[in-house]
C-alpha cells in the first residue's frame, strides 16, 4: 500500500510536468503560426520580346570580386555556431583569395572587423524547427518573429514579407535542407532576390528551375554556409564572383540587385593540405567574357571545362558542348529563360544568372512586380482555428493541471 502510495506521489507529479511541457508546445506552436493566407499568382512563362541580361553592365576592368555572404563566427553569449571571432574567420578567407566576406549569424549583425567600410549589415533570420533560413541584405535591425513550425507557403511568404520591410535584398538559404520547401512551393513565393544553389546533394539546382519555370526570377549564390574555418573540406568551397568596382555595400548591393555576378563550386583542392589549398584557390577558371546581343548569349571561359550545358525550361538541357572554353546560344522565341552551368576537370563548377524575357516597356526586369494578395476569408478562418486550438489547450491546462 505505501508503495502504491509513493508512485503516485512520484509519478503524477512528473506527468502533470510532462502534460505542462506538452501543453506549453501546443500553445508555442499556435502562438507562432499566426499567419496571412495568400491568394498565389498562377504560374506563368517569362514572355515578352526583351531579353533581361543581368551581365549588361559587365566590365571587364574591375575583374571579379570572390564573395562568400554566408558565414558564420563566434558570437557574445552562448549561442555560438562556429569557435572563431570574425577576425580569424576573416583572415582565412583572405588568405584563400576571397575580396568580401559578410557575416551572417543567426538573428545577429555582426560588426565586420575592418570597420564601417566594408560594413554588411546581414544576418541569417530563423530559429525554426524546418530550417526555413534567409539572409537579409541591408536590414537595419533584428525581425524577432518566426515560425515555430513553418509549414504553409504561405507562412514562408509572410516572413518574406515582414524580412523586405527592413532589408534591401531577402535570399531563401539551402533550399535543399528545409524539409516542407518543396519545388510547388518554390513554384509560387516571390519576393526574395537571391536563392541559394548548390549543396553536397546535388550541382543541378532542380528546384531553381522549378521557380523559374513558374515566373519566379530570381539569381543564384553559392556561400560556404561556414561553421568549421579550420577544416578545409567546409571552408572556400563555394563563392560568389561579382563585378564590381569595390567591396564598399553600395557597390556591392547594385551588383547584386543587377545580377552581374556568378555563382560557383569549388573541390577540397589537396585534400587536407592548406599549402596546396591555397596556391589553387588563386588560380580558379573564371569567366572572361559573358554578352548577350541581339538575342545571341555568348560565354567564355578561362580554359577549358569539360561540359558546358545551356539549361531552359522545366530543367531541360537546350545545349552541350564538351572539352571547349566558350559557347553560343541564341535564344529561341519559345525560350523563357536560359542560364549556363559549365563543369571542370577538377571538380569546379560555374552557374550563371538566368537570362529570362520581359516587356522593357511595362517592367524593369523579370522579377515579380508585386506581392501575392491576401485572402481575407481564408486569413480569418486560419487564425480563428489557431484561435479554438489555443483555448481549447489553456482549458486543458487549466482542468487538468491547474483545477487537479
Amino acid at each position: 500500500m505505501k508503495m502504491v502510495t509513493v508512485k503516485r506521489r512520484v509519478i503524477r507529479p512528473l506527468l502533470k510536468v510532462a502534460a505542462s511541457l506538452v501543453m506549453f508546445a501546443v500553445a508555442l506552436f499556435v502562438v507562432s503560426s499566426v499567419s496571412p493566407i495568400y491568394d498565389f499568382a498562377p504560374a506563368h512563362k517569362f514572355e515578352g520580346q526583351d531579353i533581361y541580361n543581368p551581365y549588361r553592365n559587365f566590365d571587364a576592368a574591375n575583374g571579379w570580386k570572390r564573395a562568400n555572404f554566408h558565414t558564420h563566427t563566434r558570437v557574445e553569449g552562448p549561442l555560438n555556431e562556429c569557435e572563431y571571432w570574425p577576425d580569424k574567420v576573416l583572415e582565412a578567407y583572405e588568405g584563400l583569395g576571397y575580396d568580401i566576406v559578410s557575416f551572417s549569424n543567426h538573428n545577429q549583425l555582426t560588426d565586420h572587423p575592418k570597420g564601417e567600410e566594408y560594413q554588411v549589415n546581414l544576418y541569417e533570420h530563423g530559429y525554426n524547427l524546418l530550417k526555413f533560413h534567409k539572409l537579409t541584405f541591408g536590414a537595419k535591425g533584428v525581425l524577432a518573429f518566426d515560425h515555430l513550425l513553418p509549414l504553409l507557403a504561405s507562412q514562408k511568404q509572410f516572413q518574406i514579407e515582414l524580412l523586405k520591410e527592413d532589408a534591401d535584398i531577402v535570399q531563401i538559404n539551402h533550399p535543399l535542407r528545409t524539409p516542407t520547401l518543396s519545388n510547388s512551393q518554390l513554384e509560387r513565393l516571390s519576393g526574395y532576390k537571391l536563392i541559394e544553389l548548390d549543396s553536397e546533394k546535388s550541382t543541378e539546382n532542380e528546384y531553381w528551375d522549378s521557380a523559374l519555370s513558374a515566373g519566379r526570377y530570381s539569381f543564384g549564390v553559392a556561400n560556404d554556409d561556414l561553421h568549421n574555418p579550420d577544416r578545409t573540406s567546409k571552408i572556400a568551397r563555394r563563392c560568389n564572383l561579382l563585378s564590381t568596382p569595390s567591396a564598399r555595400y553600395e557597390d556591392i548591393l547594385k551588383t547584386l540587385n543587377e545580377g552581374c555576378f556568378y555563382a560557383m563550386r569549388l573541390p577540397d583542392y589537396g585534400n587536407g593540405d592548406w599549402e596546396i589549398k591555397r596556391e589553387q584557390n588563386r588560380a580558379i577558371p573564371y569567366i572572361k567574357d559573358i554578352a548577350l546581343k541581339e538575342g545571341i548569349i555568348s560565354i567564355r571561359f578561362s580554359e577549358p571545362a569539360s561540359l558546358i550545358k545551356m539549361v531552359g525550361e522545366g530543367h531541360k538541357t537546350l545545349l552541350m558542348s564538351e572539352n571547349c572554353d566558350s559557347i553560343v546560344y541564341a535564344m529561341r522565341a519559345t525560350d523563357p529563360y536560359v542560364r549556363a552551368t559549365a563543369y571542370f576537370a577538377d571538380g569546379e563548377v560555374i552557374y550563371t544568372n538566368p537570362f529570362a524575357r520581359y516587356d522593357a516597356l511595362s517592367q524593369e526586369s523579370p522579377f515579380d512586380a508585386e506581392s501575392p494578395q491576401i485572402n481575407l476569408f481564408l486569413t480569418i478562418i486560419f487564425n480563428l482555428l489557431l484561435l479554438v486550438i489555443l483555448s481549447a489547450d489553456i482549458y486543458a491546462f487549466y482542468k487538468y493541471i491547474i483545477k487537479r
